[in-house]
């Protein structure tokens, strides 16, 4: 058995309205007069949020300076770019604004900004992240990738390979939770960056790393989406059902911090290399076609996720109470409006080989290794054309 290891913790302050005292946060956590790059999304920067955190840490003694070239799928451009920009600013930290794209790419900003390497020279680890790297405070504006307390990064090559980076250089040194600024995120975006935490919960408790003792964050992440992501989508402005959601995914991305993702994660990367389907999407309708056979490999295991799903046991042994999860995740995925077809993604079935090839890459290939169970090319190309086929 290898020997496991508890991941550290991020300080995560939480509440509706607490960015309005981020500077003091900040101040409190890194010292007074900090120069801050905000690494912000186009989507923090048109809300006016970016505007509210400079005015607060100008305040507060620090200056701010915002970069917001970030796409959805961030490239390695782009991590460049806002090394570059803290450079040039001599910033003191990095306040990573956003979604997971924009935190993964302030987060591995940090780095690339103290050495002289660039973005793509951490890709897979070909080397090592520098010892040192800029602090980073982590503000997610949405409830899903839960990278705020995670040590790992994702983006994408230029030629569209998507790639991780990960160290103990990455991990915030503070995360701060507002629910108040998920609330215009629109519904869609909702449902989809849920379903991704959701994802996250279950294969960290169901992944050949999987622990009892990392079990508690995942299964009350399960339960709290379960309950919760449906109300917010009834009542996009129901700060208490934001909240909780915000809070679950934080708890997700702690649990895959500790264990990490399995095939989901694989196909779902896979699918966003071969047709840039959101991430959220993606790993979600990839879970709904591995469900099955994992169920199979590890009922004890998944009988953990059906109960913390609020399925009901009713004298059922394990592998009766696991065998209902399925079913039970498919409706939720059409309870909470997630797209199942493809076909509006413009794949069919035809695409199966090739995502199945793109499946089998060294960045998605360590994730079918750790799941409950083996795969051969025959498995995951039936996995892929029952995904794509799916409606």
């Amino acid at each position: 058995m290898q020997p496991f290891f508890l991941s550290p913790t991020v300080p995560v302050a939480f509440g509706p309205g607490r960015l309005a005292g981020i500077g003091a946060e900040l101040a409190e956590t890194l010292g007074p007069a900090q120069r801050v790059l905000i690494a912000a999304d186009p989507f923090a920067v048109g809300s006016g949020l970016t505007d509210r955190l400079t005015a607060s840490l100008n305040a507060a003694g620090h200056t701010a300076t915002v970069f917001s070239d970030i796409g959805s799928d961030p490239q390695a451009r782009q991590v460049d770019g806002c090394a570059a920009a803290a450079r040039a600013l001599d910033a003191t930290a990095i306040l990573a604004v956003g979604g997971g794209s924009a935190m993964d790419v302030g987060k591995l900003a940090a780095a690339v900004a103290a050495d002289d390497a660039q973005a793509a020279d951490y890709a897979l680890m070909a080397q090592p992240l520098p010892e040192t790297c800029l602090p980073i405070v982590a503000v997610p504006t949405t409830s899903g990738t839960g990278a705020e307390v995670t040590r790992t990064c994702v983006f994408s090559l230029p030629d569209g390979t998507k790639v991780w980076a990960w160290g103990g250089a990455l991990l915030p040194r503070l995360a701060i939770l507002d629910p108040e600024v998920t609330c215009s995120l629109p519904l869609a975006l909702t449902a989809a960056t849920g379903v991704d935490a959701l994802v996250h919960a279950i294969e960290a408790m169901t992944n050949r790393n999987a622990h009892p003792l990392n079990d508690p964050p995942a299964m009350r992440a399960i339960g709290l989406i379960r309950r919760w992501l449906p109300r917010v989508l009834a009542d996009g402005q129901d700060i208490e059902a934001r909240g909780q959601v915000q809070i679950a995914a934080c708890l997700a991305g702690a649990a895959i911090a500790v264990t990490g993702t399995a095939v989901a994660h694989g196909i779902g990367h896979a699918l966003g290399t071969v047709g840039h389907v959101h991430h959220g999407r993606a790993v979600g309708l990839a879970l709904r076609v591995a469900l099955a056979g994992n169920v199979e490999a590890a009922p004890e295991r998944h009988a953990l996720v059906a109960e913390a799903f609020g399925i009901e046991r009713h004298g059922r042994d394990d592998a009766a109470l696991a065998a209902a999860l399925p079913e039970a995740y498919d409706t939720f995925l059409r309870e909470v409006g997630l797209e199942i077809s493809l076909a509006g993604d413009g794949l069919g079935g035809g695409d199966a080989a090739r995502l199945a090839t793109a499946c089998d890459t060294p960045e998605n290939r360590p994730m079918f290794e750790v799941t409950c169970r083996d795969f051969d090319r025959a498995e995951v190309e039936r996995l892929c054309r029952e995904l794509l086929t799916a409606a």
